[in-house]
């Protein structure tokens, strides 16, 4: 192997079945290899479990073999070692990394390594070869196999099987193949790359800074190591990327209960350091709203026609009334968006106050058929409000539906609303006491608009009353 690539380790594992969350590790097979260094190691796992016996006919492995062997915790530091610093390789990588990942989390280890899927190499370099499986592969190139389905032995074919790509492709076509594959992560160099590297992979926020510690770009991801490593791998093909990319000096982040806690954060984060990259969710100071006459019953059985009034958001309770519909980013979107209703609706822009026009007279959308009538009696005034109703449903405000302040449940988090007002997220009974108590913050569009889909997607339990202070707990499960 030439010095261009980095160590390697090929790994194969016996399990007692597919499931990395239900199964366990029998057998453990590692194959290093460091420029021309080769080091191979095996060891059987008690797995804490019977093995199944299909399991055992499969891979040789009994009950009996692993009755005096250690648990995976007693080996989890050599394991360790032996990873350490290499690319983790092996044949359906998804299935061995999943499985070990699970074991080291069980240990309290927090283990990452770039991943080399075989299969998906193959797949690559051998684009019209039908089959990729391991006994393909055997068969395929001539690989050594004298104790298929057993640890040590897969691991070594894998070793086998690169070795016989270097012989067949070039240095350059292997490290791109490599390259494309194993999701190793291309970092600016002036990140430091171990902080990186300590990315978990959980919802949450994350923040980058310029070189002076000013907020680049604020955003939030269900998987933040994922989200983050993203930016830079799209860095050499998106512009945004690439700016972005050059400018980041520093990382942070804020791990959230779920998807909803990180929604909230983020928007909160953004209003409150306004980063110079980010577009969405910035402070929004100009929401305007069209309200219908609030004396006026929303039914048809009334001549007089509904006007809507635009009105500014700091002028209204957003969300504490009926009849409003909106808000909008500023008194521009709105009256485009009403502009636009009428002409998909064939409303009359002079009923609605869009424009003058004398009594009787037809307005100018009439006369290029673009109004059904409402102003020279074509169309009553009943079906015109219907119509008008019904093109503003979805634009409509919903009114606070609960008496007063609720709590979210997700996961272990209490995210405390009131009024469509994130108030924040608590951990424990007193937090909820200290957040209920604290000021009140301004109507926010976003916020909103996460907690309208929020409250509609609840699950039995989710919902906590606040208004009161409960006998038990406010995290007690409903």
């Amino acid at each position: 192997m030439t010095p261009d690539f980095p160590p390697l380790a090929f790994v194969d594992l016996e399990t007692t079945g597919g499931s990395a969350g239900r199964d366990r590790i029998t057998e453990v097979g590692i194959v290093e290899v460091d420029g021309h260094h080769v080091r191979r190691w095996s060891q059987l796992i008690h797995p804490g479990t019977r093995i199944p016996e299909f399991i055992q006919k499969l891979t040789g492995i009994s009950d009996a073999m692993v009755a005096d062997q250690p648990p995976f915790e007693a080996v989890a530091g050599e394991i360790l070692d032996r990873l350490r610093g290499k690319l983790f390789v092996a044949h359906n990588a998804r299935f061995d990394y999943g499985f070990l990942r699970a074991e080291f989390k069980a240990c309290g280890i927090d283990w990452r390594a770039p991943v080399l899927c075989t299969v998906k190499l193959s797949r690559l370099l051998f684009p019209a070869q039908a089959r990729h499986n391991l006994d393909t592969l055997i068969a395929v190139h001539g690989l050594q196999m004298p104790d298929r389905h057993r640890a040590l032995a897969d691991a070594d074919a894998l070793a086998q099987f690169w070795q016989i790509l270097q012989t067949r492709f070039d240095a350059a076509t292997l490290q791109e193949a490599v390259a494309s594959l194993s999701g190793r992560p291309a970092v600016p160099p002036q990140l430091d790359a171990e902080h990186i590297d300590r990315l978990p992979e959980t919802a949450g926020v994350y923040l980058f800074f310029d070189a002076q510690r000013r907020p680049l770009y604020i955003g939030k991801s269900k998987n933040l190591r994922s989200r983050v490593l993203a930016h830079f791998s799209a860095a050499l093909s998106n512009p945004k990327e690439m700016r972005l990319s050059q400018q980041v000096a520093d990382i942070d982040w804020i791990e959230t209960a779920g998807e909803v806690g990180a929604l909230l954060l983020e928007a909160r984060l953004v209003k409150h350091h306004q980063p110079s990259l980010n577009v969405q969710l910035r402070r929004q100071s100009d929401l305007h709203a069209w309200q219908l006459d609030p004396n006026l019953p929303l039914g048809l059985d009334f001549q007089r026609p509904l006007v809507p009034r635009l009105v500014q958001g700091q002028d209204i309770a957003l969300g504490l009334q009926d009849n409003l519909f909106g808000p909008f980013r500023s008194r521009r979107a709105a009256v485009a968006e009403l502009e636009e209703l009428a002409t998909t609706q064939l409303l009359c822009r002079g009923v609605l106050g869009l424009e003058k026009i004398t009594p009787g007279k037809p307005c100018f959308a009439y006369q290029i058929r673009k109004c059904a009538g409402a102003c020279v009696g074509q169309q009553s005034i009943a079906q015109h409000n219907l119509a008008l109703l019904t093109a503003l449903l979805r634009h409509k405000v919903q009114r606070w539906p609960y008496p007063g302040a609720v709590g979210l449940r997700e996961g272990d988090a209490l995210h405390v609303v009131h009024d469509w007002r994130y108030l924040g997220t608590a951990q424990a009974e007193d937090e909820v006491a200290e957040l209920l108590e604290g000021g009140r913050s301004p109507f926010d569009f976003d916020t909103y608009k996460i907690l309208s889909k929020a409250l509609a997607k609840l699950k039995p339990g989710q919902l906590v009353q606040l208004q009161r202070r409960p006998e038990n707990s406010y995290f007690d499960s409903a």
